[in-house]
């Protein structure tokens, strides 16, 4: 007696099992080795950057609207002077500047080499001169750039970069070149060109020399 009702209780209790709805949990038990414990924020991705490794050697402000050639001379020469003053308290690499079709990036690095998240931003459109032919250093590559103020006045500044050798300086001379080039293409076919000027006319400022 006693048999047979614990059978239908059993039976009662299958019954509402097989009436739920509900997918029941499936549980699976690991060993103690195979757990591993790991963190529920998602890992961010590490951003790379291409470019070229330099060391920033500042900017200075420069006078003229014509940049000739040897231009860039003087206020080089002024940033090298202050950059061997404290050249034992900066890291070799420093910036990473990337040149892109119409903008040129300085990525800043941290003391370990790594990109922060300070970032200089330069329109290619309003750089009137660039060179990597300087007396002082052949590794330097520098470019003059019209900064716009606050109050929509504009300055011209000489930045100035080292790089590791004469072959990379040379290098961002040509790569700011098709930069330049690209941007010019694009402001022409935009109108903001006059139809009859030529890249050559306008890039006549821009130094490439493989001496």
């Amino acid at each position: 007696m006693i048999l047979q009702h614990f059978q239908t209780m059993l039976k009662t209790k299958l019954n509402v099992l097989t009436l739920r709805k509900e997918p029941l949990p499936t549980v699976i038990f690991h060993e103690p080795e195979a757990i591993e414990l790991c963190t529920t924020t998602p890992l961010m991705k590490t951003r790379t950057h291409t470019g070229c490794k330099v060391t920033y050697l500042g900017k200075v402000s420069t006078t003229g609207m014509q940049f000739l050639s040897g231009c860039t001379e003087k206020p080089v020469i002024e940033l090298w002077k202050k950059h061997t003053l404290t050249r034992e308290d900066v890291y070799p690499a420093n910036a990473l500047l990337e040149i892109r079709p119409f903008q040129v990036w300085l990525h800043h690095l941290d003391l370990k080499g790594e990109a922060t998240v300070h970032m200089d931003t330069f329109q290619v459109a309003r750089i009137a001169y660039c060179t990597a032919d300087h007396n002082v250093s052949p590794n330097i590559f520098a470019w003059v750039y019209r900064e716009i103020n606050d109050d929509l006045s504009y300055q011209m500044d000489c930045h100035a970069v080292e790089c590791e050798s004469k072959l990379e300086a040379k290098k961002l001379a040509h790569a700011m070149m098709e930069a330049f080039k690209k941007t010019f293409h694009s402001m022409k076919s935009d109108g903001r060109i006059h139809r009859n000027s030529s890249s050559e006319e306008v890039s006549h400022e821009f130094e490439s020399d493989d001496g």
